[in-house]
């Protein structure tokens, strides 16, 4: 692949005018183009409810998580996991509507046209968000269990900030199902992380510094 020589134009707002959208990062045989990169951090942002930032920094810290959803990617093409549809993320959609815009449609799209998007972009977001959830739902719980033991010895290890917590009902009883499904997420959430990590050492990652200036 001649990436060090490849750019991608894309036509312009104006008459005549060229985007030049160039090779942020290649993973393995697939890139990662600036407008991904672009894209990324103003949903980040919208979602995140945070003021907008192309800093150099930024940029590069949403690399690394489009890095990650390549891998991602990858893992869901060789295997068959099931995928969220269309419904779902409109039905996030709908509720982020509803909790910010006072369910206005109008004003929700307002608000994206202010950070540069538009509601389709959004959607696509929610509905990779969604499946990313899934897919670490099913690559992963499966294989992690957690026994009696391990929820008694967190309960008796935070039993104080636990009653300072739930004050009303702070017994065992009342909180063990709590507290496994915490230790679950837990355990989740690192063998994910491992799992990734992994991925990343056994792909070719070439990040394009001129990308990121």
């Amino acid at each position: 692949m001649k990436a060090l020589l490849i750019l991608f134009l894309v036509s312009g707002a104006a008459i005549g005018s060229v985007v030049v959208d160039r090779i942020a990062v290649i993973v393995g045989k697939q890139v990662i183009k600036s407008s991904d990169v672009d894209r990324d951090l103003r949903v980040t942002a919208f979602i995140n409810r945070q003021p907008l930032d192309l800093s150099p920094a930024a940029r590069r810290t949403a690399a690394e998580r489009l890095v990650d959803q390549q891998i991602i990617r990858q893992e869901l093409s060789a295997q068959g996991y099931s995928r969220p549809g269309d419904g779902d993320a409109n039905q996030m959609l709908q509720q982020i509507a509803k909790e910010r815009f006072h369910g206005s449609i109008t004003l929700l799209q307002s608000a994206l046209v202010r950070y540069g998007l538009s509601k389709d972009i959004l959607r696509g977001q929610l509905l990779w968000q969604l499946t990313v959830l899934r897919f670490i739902d099913q690559r992963f719980r499966p294989g992690v269990l957690i026994e009696d033991e391990d929820v008694r010895a967190y309960y008796d290890k935070h039993l104080a900030d636990l009653k300072r917590e739930y004050p009303k009902d702070s017994s065992f009883e009342a909180l063990s199902t709590r507290i496994r499904n915490s230790l679950e997420g837990e355990r989740i959430d690192q063998e994910f992380e491992d799992w990734l990590d992994q991925a990343r050492k056994r792909n070719r990652i070439e990040y394009k510094e001129a990308a990121f200036q």
